[in-house]
């Protein structure tokens, strides 16, 4: 596989094109990997950050007589739906997604992020609207290409991904390079594993995720962050047994092969686990599950 280039388009498959948004960072890894599938009529897949570089770079990899006829957005994101608006007005394509930011909550995360003392909203686009809205099992289809849409919700309770002929491209949900930070009330650890599932169940060969490289083994990558996910709760669990604690306590108890520089993102990891352990009341948290709480084992 072509290792990627800022601003490069790299055909993956015969219909499908990839150009890496120069937005790396900690948490994007070397980028958004921006997806053109089709040929002639093209969907864009993450147009990614609001960048005009990356506008450009996007729109020049369109051979001679192509236009992009729709945009899809896994997730709202800022380095995903970041430059949803200018490429719709660059080409005249509508943006589709599963709904803005705060679609796709549960009805627990709702309840908790009303109390305003949850925190979260990392880098999310409070202002993203799509034109079209998609629900599960929605199908989407151009000339040359049909996608779709499985609402994986997890990372973030709007993110869709969109299947097409035995390949997903999966946004956030499975990345080969990194587990995915689920931070409440946006990101809920109970939706995650269930949409890890649901993947799983979909057999394909192939994920496309919108940092990193292809995953080419889908169904041992999902066991892996499966497990991995099974792992860290079974450690706050442990912990936890030995007495009540914090999260910040926690984290750093839990968290002790990660840069203490990415202990917030953890502690936002950490926090979603215990959301979930407190609904499914093998935690009681003093007063609610929120940062500030003390837990404990029920």
């Amino acid at each position: 596989m072509t290792e990627a280039v800022p601003g490069r388009a790299d055909r993956l498959a015969p219909d499908l094109r990839r150009v890496l948004a120069p937005n790396p960072s900690p948490m994007t890894w070397q980028g958004t990997n921006t997806f053109l599938l089709g040929r002639g009529d093209v969907a864009v897949i993450d147009p990614g950050p609001a960048l005009p570089a990356h506008l450009a770079a996007v729109l020049a990899a369109l051979d001679p007589g192509e236009r992009i006829t729709h945009i899809l957005v896994t997730h709202s994101h800022l380095d995903h739906s970041g430059l949803a608006p200018a490429l719709a007005r660059a080409t005249g394509a509508p943006v589709l997604a599963f709904g803005p930011s705060d679609a796709g909550r549960s009805p627990a995360m709702a309840a908790l992020a009303a109390q305003g003392a949850l925190g979260g909203g990392e880098g999310v686009d409070t202002a993203f609207a799509p034109d079209i809205r998609l629900a599960h099992g929605a199908t989407v289809a151009g000339e040359s290409w049909q996608v779709t849409a499985l609402w994986t919700p997890g990372h973030m309770g709007n993110h869709l991904c969109f299947e097409t002929e035995g390949r997903i491209l999966c946004g956030d949900h499975v990345m080969a390079w990194s587990s995915s930070v689920v931070s409440p009330p946006d990101g809920d650890m109970g939706a995650y594993m269930a949409s890890l599932d649901l993947l799983a169940a979909r057999g394909a060969r192939v994920l496309y995720p919108a940092h990193g490289a292809p995953v080419t083994d889908p169904a041992a990558r999902i066991a892996d962050l499966a497990r991995h996910r099974r792992a860290r709760e079974a450690a706050i669990l442990a912990e936890l047994a030995r007495g009540p604690a914090d999260l910040a306590r926690l984290t750093a108890r839990i968290y002790t092969d990660t840069a203490p520089a990415l202990h917030p993102a953890a502690a936002r990891n950490v926090l979603s686990h215990l959301v979930d352990l407190v609904d499914r009341k093998q935690v009681a948290a003093s007063p609610d599950p929120l940062p500030a709480a003390t837990f404990r084992r029920s």
